[in-house]
């Protein structure tokens, strides 16, 4: 069958401020995409994909028709629902009845069959967990002149009804999959990273494991109740996957897991791999601030490792207790101060507005950044995506947009009773001003410029820090186009 897997069409704006957009932008390889065309080829199916990241929706449009499809796959975030639908409305005006269309992606995931409730006649189906050998389950049922009954992780259309089938079990065997379709992005060198956070392209995202053991109340799993914790895949396909993607040419791997380090020996195995083969790639990882110590952070630079993200969140142990983070500001200071020994760079995210928090608390949130000094720091607002516990009790700690265009870490979505969206927004503009703004940290920037990227990525910095100083409503998101799907029903929107 002919299997179009699309992203629709967005641009910067919609999710970062048009003034800084240059200095955050990122365009990651999507995996979970790219897995699912990696499935249905192995099946024997022929499939594109169509990224709207680089592509507008005209073109996206005029690409499909010229493929042809049987079967499309729509992938969307929350925020980029209304987009989705759009696109689904568009092709099933082209293709009536003609095309088999379905969503899939954390949205559909998180609120399952609302989104058919939601979407009038724009979808036939919607995957409600991974992906993979669910769309390749419908594609056979849908060759074969059958109905959908019984396919589990699916819920779908027949006649004027909605069914929901029971929830297809999580892959245990990982290593079960192909390695991603990577040959179907095209061009490799448009997929990177923010500005300052890679140092060689192409650059490919790889999971080596799925799942989080960690009960955060933001994050949103899949496993929602974090039954089945992490599941690992082997350290030998973890390394062929390398090779791989150094076969076609990537420069650089950026590790994707929750945490590279939730399994110590495993993740010091895996480093210590990477350089016994010599590999010639550098990379950059993820980890939990209480699951790394100096000799792992040793063996990641040895191996390659350039940078290491923690996620701190916050300096203020109250909220950090509020989001169950299970760490302390100490260990976040031990990890960053050992990988900074060792000659890693460290990113750094916090975030504003956790339930309970105070505009003054988040004051004392920007003076523990500014003390640790990472490398890179990031100042979001915390945002409770549909299907995470925070969003799942709302009432408890405060109120949410009712736009989901507003579900990104830029826009204060999430109001806690504590405090105002003016505090958030506030407290993200002074966070970025004191940190990037000060002397030393300019200063040994400057002397770090090396490269022609380097330089252009110092410009970009620079024209976001004179946008920050000048402009005190530069994270207010402009308004977005309103709902284009024919058939929405405003009452069961989630």
């Amino acid at each position: 069958m002919r299997c179009a897997l699309v992203i629709p069409s967005w641009v910067p704006d919609d999710i970062f401020s048009s003034k800084t957009a240059s200095s955050q932008i990122n365009y990651w390889q999507p995996l979970g995409t790219l897995y699912v065309a990696a499935v249905l080829q192995r099946a024997g199916h022929e499939v594109t994909f169509l990224n709207g990241a680089f592509i507008d929706h005209d073109e996206l449009m005029r690409r499909t028709r010229e493929f042809n499809p049987s079967f499309i796959g729509i992938y969307s975030t929350t925020f980029g629902w209304k987009k989705a639908k759009k696109t689904a409305s568009e092709l099933r005006a082209i293709y009536g009845n003609r095309v088999f269309i379905c969503a899939g992606g954390p949205y559909p995931i998180a609120v399952q069959e609302k989104c058919l409730e939601d979407a009038g006649e724009c979808f036939d189906a919607i995957v409600t967990g991974e992906g993979e050998f669910t769309s390749l389950e419908i594609i056979e049922r849908l060759e074969a002149g059958k109905r959908l009954e019984g396919v589990a992780g699916v819920a779908y259309r027949e006649g004027g009804r909605i069914v929901k089938n029971p929830p297809r079990p999580l892959i245990e065997d990982l290593d079960s999959l192909p390695f991603p379709a990577r040959e179907l992005l095209g061009d490799a060198n448009l997929y990177i990273p923010p500005p300052a956070t890679y140092r060689r392209k192409p650059v490919a995202v790889l999971m080596t494991s799925r799942g989080c053991n960690r009960r955060c109340i933001y994050c949103f799993q899949i496993d929602k109740d974090r039954a089945r914790g992490i599941r690992y895949r082997g350290v030998e396909s973890v390394l062929g996957e390398i090779e791989h993607c150094l076969k076609q040419g990537y420069r650089e791997i950026k590790f994707i897991d929750d945490t590279l380090a939730a399994d110590y020996n495993r993740a010091m195995t895996i480093a210590r791999e990477i350089k016994t083969r010599g590999y010639d790639f550098t990379w950059f990882a993820s980890a939990c601030v209480n699951q790394v110590d100096k000799p792992l952070l040793q063996a990641f630079k040895d191996a390659g490792c350039w940078a290491i993200l923690f996620g701190a969140e916050s300096g203020v142990q109250k909220n950090l207790n509020a989001i169950r983070k299970g760490t302390t500001p100490e260990q976040i200071r031990k990890a960053v101060k050992a990988a900074q020994e060792v000659g890693l760079r460290v990113s750094t995210p916090f975030m504003f507005g956790i339930p309970g928090e105070t505009f003054e608390e988040g004051l004392q949130t920007i003076e523990f950044a500014l003390d640790l000094n990472p490398d890179i720091a990031n100042f979001h607002a915390i945002t409770p995506f549909p299907g995470t516990y925070l969003y799942d009790n709302l009432d408890k700690y405060g109120t949410i947009s009712e736009e989901l265009s507003d579900y990104t870490y830029q826009g204060a979505a999430f109001i806690p009773h504590s405090m105002t969206r003016e505090d958030i927004l506030k407290l993200r503009q002074i966070a970025f001003k004191r940190f990037y703004s000060r002397p030393s940290f300019i200063l040994k920037r400057v002397l770090e410029l090396r490269t022609p990227h380097d330089f252009a990525v110092a410009l970009k910095s620079i024209r976001s820090l004179f946008w920050l100083w000048t402009r005190s409503d530069i994270f207010r998101k402009r308004k977005n186009e309103a709902s284009v799907c024919t058939g929405i029903r405003k009452d069961t929107a989630p």
